[in-house]
């Protein structure tokens, strides 16, 4: 009996180093709320990543924040104190991801946030060094869409968005653009995502007669505004911003949404590509994985944001492993230099090289014009 507490002991000892030696990744993604038809496909995605990489076992904690943004800083204060997380994935929408960096900064952990503003990465300063993110910023977007307006003979803009950090961003980042190829602003209103009624903001943009319609918003509330124009009568072409790339964007705006543009990553119509496209084999090869879990046709872009989140990750841990072990302060400040130190890394919608004043560090590779026809998506060279 005296002999076997020992050996209990050491086993006790041996499965504690064990454990120290796994890499946590907190994740906290928007699976319920408005912003559910963005965050499914992450969560969906984060199942399909790595178990083991470098020889090190991977375990994922995730959590929904409900497209909330103090429940996304409580779910990261969880994971880096009570999970004590390596690295953290998320979250999907801009307010939430913005929310979280003071608490990623003063925990010293490095976050890959899956949202789209640029703010969340610029400038790169004290507390966003810590901070990365996948999807494209607003303004290689926003000159996607001017480009294309301008080709189609536009003159004016009306612009509806989120009344939020998303729906801000993208009006600044595309006023900026437009004011560049001189098109002209004639409208700007905004709504709640939990709005059930856009029809006075609609009637301002209306009355001020525009060419074309600019909608920033994501998921499936950016339909509300562009159901209420068509309802009204608009008959000019409407824009939607890369945050509407999913299925059920479609589903919900049905007929309405017919004949949308919009730019979006290229895993979006990847099958639609030239083979000389330098993500056309990395997008197929998330979408080959991700319907043979979950069936053909279910792919979105926000699928992809989380995907690469975790190709980023997996190709700077092998690096942070070379100066440190898992689950050390040490080890996630190797991390986060091994992520900033990324170059040319081909993801699933954009080649990633990152350095240390700009943590996004895609090129236009990343963004094609898409159009919707016949309820898909179309690629539009």
């Amino acid at each position: 009996m005296k002999l076997l507490r020992p050996i209990a002991l050491a086993a006790a000892l041996l499965s504690s180093t064990l454990a120290l030696a796994d890499i946590n990744v907190g994740v906290t993604v928007s699976a319920t709320g408005p912003a559910a038809s963005l965050g499914i496909p992450e969560k969906n995605t984060i199942a399909l990543m790595p178990k083991t990489i470098a020889g090190e076992k991977i375990n994922y904690i995730v959590l929904d924040d409900a497209s909330d943004t103090t429940a996304a800083v409580t779910n990261t204060r969880k994971l880096i104190t009570e999970n004590k997380v390596d690295v953290i994935l998320g979250s999907t929408v801009t307010p939430n991801s913005l929310a979280m960096i003071d608490v990623v900064s003063e925990a010293k952990v490095p976050m890959i946030s899956m949202a789209a503003s640029a703010k969340i990465v610029e400038p790169v300063d004290a507390k966003k060094v810590w901070v990365f993110k996948t999807p494209q910023n607003d303004i290689m977007m926003s000159l996607a869409i001017v480009e294309h307006m301008v080709k189609s003979g536009i003159k004016s803009v009306g612009f509806v968005g989120f009344s939020d950090a998303y729906g801000e961003g993208w009006h600044q980042e595309f006023s900026k653009a437009a004011a560049a190829k001189g098109l002209q602003i004639t409208a700007n209103e905004r709504y709640a995502r939990t709005d059930t009624s856009v029809t006075g903001q609609v009637l301002k943009i209306m009355a001020a007669k525009p060419d074309a319609v600019l909608i920033a918003g994501s998921g499936t509330p950016a339909a509300l505004p562009q159901k209420t124009l068509k309802e009204r009568g608009y008959a000019g072409k409407i824009y939607q911003t890369h945050g509407v790339a999913n299925a059920d964007f479609l589903r919900v705006g049905g007929k309405d949404v017919e004949g949308t543009l919009l730019p979006a990553g290229p895993v979006l119509v990847a099958g639609q590509l030239p083979d000389s496209h330098p993500v056309k084999k990395p997008a197929l090869a998330y979408i080959a994985a991700y319907e043979a879990a979950h069936g053909k046709g279910t792919v979105s872009t926000f699928g992809a944001h989380a995907w690469d989140a975790g190709m980023l990750m997996a190709a700077a841990i092998p690096q942070a492993l070379k100066k440190a072990r898992p689950g050390t302060p040490e080890f996630r400040s190797a991390l986060r230099d091994a992520l900033e130190n990324v170059k040319g890394m081909a993801g699933a919608h954009g080649i990633f090289t990152m350095s240390k004043t700009d943590h996004l560090g895609l090129d236009n590779n990343a963004r094609v014009m898409v159009r919707i026809e016949n309820g898909t998506w179309k690629y539009t060279p």
